[in-house]
């Protein structure tokens, strides 16, 4: 299994972007499908996630702002991120849970300025 993660970039506070996690290996249905946030010196968070049944739960600090979508014709997982803040600056990882195992991406770097 590979996730291949990118989208990121430099975006300043207020500006949006579309990450996406491309997975190829295996399908995306029947998956817990996820993704992280890690900040500089910080450990990884969880932002959004969707379930197998497409059940979708998001962080306090992004509801309202990001948005966690499956394509499965195109096998990825997106996350659109709007209202960007400063704080939301990280590295972002996506990850595919089957069974007990958990499988990651490299990680797509996003820089947010103020």
């Amino acid at each position: 299994v590979q996730l291949q993660a990118f989208g990121g970039g430099l975006v300043q506070a207020g500006g949006s972007l579309r990450l996406s996690c491309a997975v190829s290996g295996r399908t995306v249905v029947g998956a817990r499908m996820g993704w992280y946030r890690q900040a500089p010196g910080e450990q990884r968070d969880l932002i959004a996630d969707i379930s197998s049944s497409s059940q979708i739960s998001y962080a306090a600090f992004v509801r309202g702002r990001f948005t966690i979508s499956r394509d499965i014709a195109k096998n990825t997982v997106y996350l659109q991120m709007n209202s960007l803040k400063p704080e939301d600056t990280g590295v972002y990882y996506c990850k595919k849970r089957e069974g007990r195992i958990d499988y990651w991406g490299q990680g797509t770097k996003v820089t947010v300025s103020s």
